[in-house]
This record gives structure tokens, sequence and C-alpha cells, in this order.
């Protein structure tokens, strides 16, 4: 999750950098429509919310083999509180961000606190068997489908995803059953280190151009989160004044 340039295994940034690439794809088109540029149903339409679900699973997936990959010999305390307070912190911003945005779809528990939350508890299975982890990964997919209750409408059992009626957000990414992408990833990185050792896994470089490209995006993955949205933002908002159109 926090490895020194050195220890880091180009693969997995550029997969990384890939779930950002796709991701700003997507908010470039929620743009368009949030200014009222296209009505193109990005929010509403099958297939859009399943490409969001798609880049959400892959990017909680991979934040799974990040934490394994950084802490699963021992846990590096310094570094993964350090990196948790950079997670936990940008979390804070967009909730605070988002209240003046766009109000009426204010994010509570987005991406970000789903990361920092499911990266503490991500902790406890480090070191279980890859087959307890999957059975975890598979129960927290299931939960929403068997234990969704009125009894968890109120707003502090709001990031346990558990509730029978949410408020609309913008990004609205729960415990339940999100933490079940994050465990996949777990026992994923577990049996392909035991097909293949981690040494071997770090000699594959990113040398083409694109490879290279969205590896750095891997490597600086928060920083691209919290900038992407805003600057997207601008360039389509700035867009929708020239041609005198949207809001």
């Amino acid at each position: 999750m926090d490895a020194s340039p050195s220890r880091r295994i180009d693969l997995v940034d550029v997969l990384r950098g890939a779930a950002l690439a796709a991701m700003a794809v997507y908010h470039f088109f929620w743009d368009i429509e949030f200014f009222a540029l296209a009505d193109l149903g990005v929010t509403s339409h099958l297939a859009w919310r399943g490409f969001a679900h798609a880049i959400a699973a892959g990017f909680l997936a991979l934040v799974g083999v990040s934490l394994l990959l950084a802490h699963g010999r021992h846990l590096r305390r310094a570094s993964f509180l350090r990196r948790l307070a950079m997670v936990a912190a940008a979390a804070a911003v967009i909730t605070v961000s988002s209240f003046y945005i766009d109000p009426d779809g204010a994010i509570l528990f987005g991406i970000l606190h789903c990361i920092a939350l499911a990266s503490v508890l991500g902790l406890a299975f480090l070191r279980l068997p890859p087959a307890l982890v999957l059975l975890a990964a598979f129960a927290c997919l299931a939960a929403p489908e068997f234990l969704t209750s009125p009894a968890f409408n109120a707003p502090g059992w709001l990031w346990l995803g558990l509730a029978s009626e949410v408020r609309p957000s913008n990004d609205y990414v729960p415990l339940l059953p999100w933490f079940g992408a994050v465990l996949a990833g777990i026992a994923g990185a577990k049996l392909a280190l035991r097909l293949r050792p981690r040494e071997r896994w770090a000699q594959w470089r990113a040398q083409a151009v694109p490879s290279r490209a969205l590896a750095f995006l891997g490597r600086h993955s928060l920083v691209v989160y919290l900038l992407h949205q805003p600057v997207l933002m601008g360039l389509v908002g700035a867009a929708a004044f020239l041609i005198g159109g949207g809001r």
C-alpha cells in the first residue's frame, strides 16, 4: 500500500493507474451531465453504473493487493499510519468540498472513506489462508442481499451499507459489500505470490510510454484522485460557460 519506489511492483502501479484513468473517463462524462451539456444517463443507465462499479471494484481490489504487499510479512506501523492519515484527511476534504459543490449529493462515505476503514480491517486478514479470506469476501458481497434492514437507516450506520433507504450521494461506497473487493484482492495476491514469488513479479518493469504513464499515475494515486475531478470540472464548466449552455 505504501512501498518505497525501490520496493514497488510496476505491474500493480500500472493496474492502479489504469483504474484511475477509467475513473477520470467516467467523471468526465459525469461532469458533462452535471453541467447539463448532455443527458447521458451517467447516474441512471445500467451500463454506466456497471462501468462505475467495475472501476470501484478494481480500485478496491488493488487496495487489498497493496496492503498485502506492503504489510503481509510484518506491519510497518509508521508507514501504515502515515498513509492512513493521508487517506482519512483526503476523505474529509472530499466530504467538506462536496457540500459546496452539490449539497444534495454530498459525499459522506465515498471510496476514500471506504479505503481508510477497509485498510484497518484488512490487517486482520493478511495472515489468514486464502480460502478463508475468499470466504469472508463472498460473505461481504452477499451481506446486503440478506441483512439489509430499516434498523440500519440511522445516519450513524451509513458506513455499513445495510440500510434500506440511503440519502442520495455522488459517491457512496459503504463497507458492505465493497470490503469484499478488498478481501478478494488480498486473497488473489496471496495466491499469486504462491505461484510466483514477489521478486519474480517485480522483475517486470514498465518501459513503454503508455505503461510508464500509467505507472506514474499509480504511484501518485491519492494526489491524482484528489486533483483530477476539480480539473475536469473546471474544464467542462468553462466549456459550458463559453458555449452558453449548462448550469
